[in-house]
């Protein structure tokens, strides 16, 4: 993801690479979705980023006109390059021509990190957004970019997408200001695939142009570095510039095997050179917990049935649930099935090292989206970025169109940062809700996804409306009024939403106060000890749950034994 700072993890005699264990996107090809969207997920999780969604509309510049290049983690100035005449709109990672783009960083090997150059990671896809309309172009700026003016960040997974088809593609720096080296691979219509701070291309075709694009040197570069010495044919990206280790299988190839277990229905379809293959999700387990580093995940596979918007949102909000590294099931997840683990990720006890789980959810998520391109309506209408602030687990989404004059306040830029309460912002709205979930899970969590799938919901029949609405005024050569329309449906939605979790604030507080539970009457009325009296009746005092009781037996039970 953007995050403010690469850091490296190091756990005694186990991690041996550095992981930023960040960020989680899953790609859905046409064929793979209900509606025949191309859908592209993005959890942008860093301790340090704020939620809010960037917005550049289309601009004019003039001849000889430069553009300044910052670093994206630090935010200091890199340098200029010439700007284009043209620039297109964008609306955090999707621009007007409903191209995606999206990462999560891998890091590769660390004699190639902090290259010189100016094009870091960052930079290179929000200036390619406003420069590129289709993925194919899209890849072909990038490379242009990085070779040009050098890529000095670690390595990188993109999602690269537009209407008609999905790719993804791997990229590290040379390590010495001279580029990058690089694959893309276009998912076959039907399937699906995912990636999560570990590289996931190993060997490619080499002669397939429609399907695959690499860089000339990305085999002679390795073997002028001695990583590879075999055919070309059998040479892996991934095996070479990024090679799995137990944190790579862990904490990041395993957020993808849950998301392929989760949209597979438990069993895994995939065909490559060797033909179709079929396993159950389970038989990669050994890989995803880190156990068998040789036994690879799929690149991509067939979901189990075409996936709809909402199924693909609620796998952004998975903790591995109903897997052996359920996070509401140990110990660590308190009284209240609690499904996070605040950091580090690692421990060490009595000379032995543990880690905790890194599941897509998670509680330093700035902002996560769910982008739709949709090749159905003209690109004014098509494209939309589903935005929502901070976990996505209590979180919600909004529609924002891609063509809007504007982004809603809640979601601006500059309402409020990390240390700038904002009351009109939606992440700190969100976080003040969520923080209140975290004491109680088990309690809240419920009602968080409740009300998150009515306004959800609400959202998708808005949308379907809008569309209608927009396509009429286009059909009648009246774009600016369509444009209108989406950009009042986006606020209107946030405004509501707003509103909702402001009550939601405070009817949380109210019903679970102290750890109690307060009893509602069928028409959601507190029970009051008399009818005109304003002492609710004993509150509820829900069961703890076993494992968490024996974990205190054990630790302390002596000395809380009833003589």
């Amino acid at each position: 993801m953007l995050i403010r700072k690469f850091y490296a993890i190091v756990l005694a005699a186990v991690i041996s690479t550095a992981y930023s264990f960040a960020c989680t996107n899953v790609i859905v090809t046409r064929g793979a979705s209900a509606d025949s969207s191309v859908m592209v997920t993005y959890a942008a999780d860093s301790h340090q980023l704020y939620g809010a969604l960037d917005f550049k509309p289309a601009k004019n510049w003039k001849e000889g006109a430069m553009l300044k290049v910052y670093n994206w983690d630090e935010g200091n100035y890199m340098g200029e390059i010439p700007q284009i005449p043209h620039t297109y709109q964008t609306v955090g990672n999707m621009n007007q021509y409903q191209l995606i783009i999206t990462e999560t960083t891998f890091g590769g090997r660390e004699e190639l990190w902090h290259g010189s150059g100016i094009m870091d990671y960052g930079s290179l896809i929000f200036i390619t957004l406003q420069r590129a309309k289709t993925a194919r172009e899209a890849i072909k700026v990038m490379d242009s970019l990085m070779q040009t003016y050098g890529y000095p960040s670690e390595g990188e997974s993109f999602s690269v997408a537009d209407q008609e088809e999905a790719w993804i593609m791997e990229i590290v720096s040379k390590g010495d200001g001279s580029g990058s080296v690089w694959v893309a691979r276009r998912i076959p219509d039907g399937y699906i695939c995912a990636h999560a701070n570990q590289a996931r291309i190993t060997t490619f075709p080499l002669d397939d142009p429609e399907n695959c694009l690499y860089s000339p040197d990305v085999i002679s570069f390795a073997r002028e570095k001695g990583w590879f010495t075999g055919d070309d044919k059998d040479f892996s990206f991934s095996d070479t510039y990024n090679p799995v280790d137990f944190g790579g299988a862990r904490f990041c190839d395993s957020r993808a095997w849950s998301a392929f277990n989760i949209l597979c229905g438990g069993e895994f379809v995939w065909e490559d050179a060797d033909g179709e293959h079929r396993a159950k999700a389970d038989d990669y387990l050994d890989y995803a917990m880190g156990h068998n580093l040789q036994h690879r995940l799929p690149l991509w596979v067939k979901p189990a049935k075409k996936v709809t918007l909402t199924a693909l949102a609620d796998v952004m909000r998975d903790h591995f649930e109903g897997t052996p590294m359920d996070m509401t099931q140990d110990v660590g997840a308190g009284c209240n099935n609690l499904p996070y683990r605040w950091r580090p990720m690692e421990f060490e006890l009595d000379g032995n090292s543990y880690v905790h789980e890194r599941a897509i959810a998670t509680q330093q998520t700035g902002y996560w989206i769910l982008c739709q391109a949709r090749e159905w309506l003209p690109d004014e209408i098509g494209g939309i970025i589903w935005f929502g602030a901070d976990d996505a687990a209590t979180s919600a989404l909004t529609p924002v169109y891609t063509n809007v004059n504007a982004v809603p306040f809640s979601f601006a830029m500059g309402n409020g940062s990390m240390t700038e309460y904002s009351p009109t912002s939606a992440f700190w709205q969100f976080n003040k809700v969520t923080h209140f979930a975290y004491l109680f899970y088990d309690r809240v969590a419920p009602v968080l996804r409740s009300e998150i799938a009515a306004y959800e919901d609400l959202c998708v029949k808005t949308v379907a409306e809008t569309d209608q609405q927009a396509l009429n005024y286009m059909v009648k050569g009246n774009r600016r009024k369509a444009v209108k329309v989406m950009t009042e449906a986006s606020s209107d939605l946030t405004s509501h939403l707003m509103r909702r979790w402001k009550e939601l604030e405070k009817e949380l507080l109210v019903k679970f106060m102290d750890g109690n539970v307060k009893v509602q009457g069928d028409d959601g009325k507190f029970k009051m000890t008399t009818a005109d009296g304003d002492i609710p009746v004993q509150p509820q005092h829900p069961t703890q749950r076993e494992r968490w009781l024996r974990g205190i037996v054990n630790d302390h039970g002596e000395t809380l034994k009833v003589q």
